[in-house]
């Protein structure tokens, strides 16, 4: 198993020769539930927001926490050390978070049934002056780049380029940016900071991480996942193996310290989500005699609940005491 890496501009822009390459080279590396994308993300963005997430990060525990949504169940805010667990473990992980996601107007329908998802973000404006709007462009030009990649995966399951947009317009896109702090450990011990899973949504972008650490789950053991200077690691979840009738299988991973790696690690990942009201069943270009039909149909917004619960986010029914 061997995590590829694609050009995106080369599916949009190519020949159809080269379209057709991508198409493949995509469905091939996503066997493992990874690929790794060459983006046109803007660099200088990149750099501006893990600078400012950094200084958000090393702040007062006190003024992080002014940042706490209560209700949110990790939607939006801040979420410190320790809550977030692995849905198969009982030891939370590592980490602290801080989540966005873009908001609709009053009066939206979905903003009106799912509240929690779609109200204003709350960020560190108040210590980072001018941090919203930066963060705002990072979340819409990473929701961008998930699209433009569904839509080679859209081709790859037999379906039209355009099958997933509808679902993503107004989505509930979750960008969450995450310090996974310095761990002190003995020589060859490894420390994990994030346990192993799967995420929830359609797919994942990571375009850059400050420290190496995350692995993908293959039949050979823990692979570390190491893109290309200029590309995005894409990890696909729980909610597109259902889409594709488990065609495209949901990427596991972790994130781990290795052997002798000091300091801390920062990465921001968002999950490209589908509308809440979107009915996850399979396509129905997925479901032939040699893959018969998996799985039943689940509104993504139920889906989504039962896995934030899962991971132990639902503030008002913990899965596991806090520690």
């Amino acid at each position: 198993m061997e995590i590829l890496d694609v050009d995106l501009l080369a599916f949009e822009s190519g020949s159809g020769a080269a379209r057709r390459a991508v198409v493949d080279g995509v469905a091939r590396s996503l066997v493992t539930g990874f690929v790794y994308v060459e983006h046109d993300l803007p660099i200088e963005l990149i750099d501006e927001a893990y600078a400012q997430l950094e200084a958000f990060f090393t702040m007062s525990q006190e003024r992080k926490d002014a940042y706490v949504v209560p209700g949110s169940n990790g939607q939006t805010g801040y979420t410190g050390l320790l809550v977030e667990t692995a849905a198969i473990a009982d030891v939370p992980d590592w980490k602290e978070m801080l989540n966005w996601g873009a908001p609709l107007a009053e009066g939206h329908p979905l903003r009106d049934k799912y509240p929690h998802r779609y109200g204003p973000p709350t960020l560190p404006e108040d210590d980072l002056p001018g941090v919203r709007d930066l963060l705002m462009s990072f979340h819409h030009c990473v929701a961008d780049l998930q699209r433009r990649v569904l839509r080679i995966i859209a081709e790859g399951l037999g379906a039209h380029e355009s099958f997933f947009d509808e679902m993503l317009t107004d989505g509930a896109t979750l960008t969450r940016a995450i310090h996974y702090p310095a761990m002190e450990q003995a020589p060859g011990e490894q420390h994990v900071w994030a346990g192993e899973h799967a995420d929830i949504n359609l797919i994942t972008a990571l375009p850059r991480a400050t420290a190496a650490g995350l692995q993908v789950k293959s039949d050979d053991g823990w692979i570390d996942a190491a893109p290309p200077d200029g590309s995005a690691i894409i990890n696909t979840g729980l909610m597109l193996e259902r889409l594709s009738n488990g065609m495209v299988p949901s990427g596991i991973h972790r994130v781990v310290s290795g052997d002798g790696q000091q300091g801390d690690r920062y990465s921001v990942v968002q999950f490209a989500h589908p509308t809440p009201w979107t009915i996850l069943s399979p396509m129905a270009s997925t479901v032939t005699a040699d893959n018969p039909l998996r799985y039943s149909s689940i509104a993504a917004s139920d889906a989504l609940d039962k896995v934030l619960w899962e991971i132990n986010l639902t503030e008002t029914a913990r899965r596991l005491d806090e520690p």
